[in-house]
């Protein structure tokens, strides 16, 4: 089983997981356009697609909602706040925090984060291979997030800001507000905090970690990954030896990240 993101920022995001046989998309909130293509990389189209896994209503996680479901004929996934949020008639089965079902083969179960949004839930996807927890689009790092991280094979958890370039920088303080608050995105050093406790838990086993969802004003890969390494070095665990971590990159399509 692999994970792919098409795109993974504050303006669209969306994620392939993947294994022999079984396709999911989490999240559709770049163009249909961009979205195919990233499939085409994968060598699949949208009528590959098993199912759809959507995690709240903001516009960067549902913009193509309508021409996916139109070209797909997936099933979609999601809250009842988040269907109560988005027109959608048919082609949908609502989910709760805590319940797990099945897409083809893979295992996935839902789990709420902490977001201004109406119902926001995570996913995390497992089969024989291993288990995949995305983690984006949450304030904090709440006890039900940290259980279902701690039995994480790859994680992939949001690094959103640096705290001190969202708060020198020209967002209006409302916003700013927002995003550092418990229902807004996590930060470097929260996102470093939790991949350490997440880590040290994993007693001898290197685990996979993946940062997605980088602000494109308040953060970049470099300073992501320096907190981010430096948190974790200060609690003596290190890139190459205790984890392999890497950062998404806005607008590109990943490489394939695999448990």
């Amino acid at each position: 089983m692999y994970f792919c993101s098409f795109s993974s920022d504050s303006s669209g995001n969306s994620y392939l997981i993947k294994n022999e046989s079984t396709a999911i998309l989490l999240d559709v909130g770049i163009s249909c356009k961009k979205i195919e293509a990233g499939l085409k990389e994968n060598s699949l189209t949208l009528s590959d697609v098993d199912g759809i896994l959507l995690t709240h209503e903001h516009i960067d996680h549902v913009k193509s909602v309508g021409t996916v479901r139109k070209k797909s004929g997936a099933t979609f996934y999601l809250s009842e706040g988040t269907l109560d949020s988005i027109d959608m008639e048919e082609g949908f089965q609502v989910v709760k925090a805590g319940e797990s079902f099945k897409v083809g083969d893979i295992l996935v179960k839902a789990f709420n984060l902490s977001h201004d949004a109406k119902e926001p839930i995570g996913y995390s996807l497992s089969d024989q291979d291993g288990k995949i927890v995305v983690v984006t689009d949450t304030g904090i790092v709440t006890d039900e997030i940290a259980d279902e991280v701690s039995t994480a094979d790859l994680l992939v958890i949001e690094a959103n800001h640096e705290v001190n370039i969202l708060r020198l920088g020209d967002y209006p303080y409302q916003v700013k507000r927002r995003i550092l608050g418990e229902y807004g995105h996590l930060s470097n050093e929260a996102s470093g905090k939790c991949i350490l406790d997440f880590v040290k838990a994993k007693e001898g086993k290197v685990p996979k970690v993946v940062l997605a969802h980088l602000s494109s004003k308040n953060n970049t890969p470099i300073q992501a990954y320096l907190t981010i390494r430096n948190i974790l070095e200060e609690g003596e665990i290190f890139v190459g030896k205790d984890l392999e971590m890497d950062v998404i990159v806005k607008d590109q399509i990943s490489p394939r990240f695999e448990v």
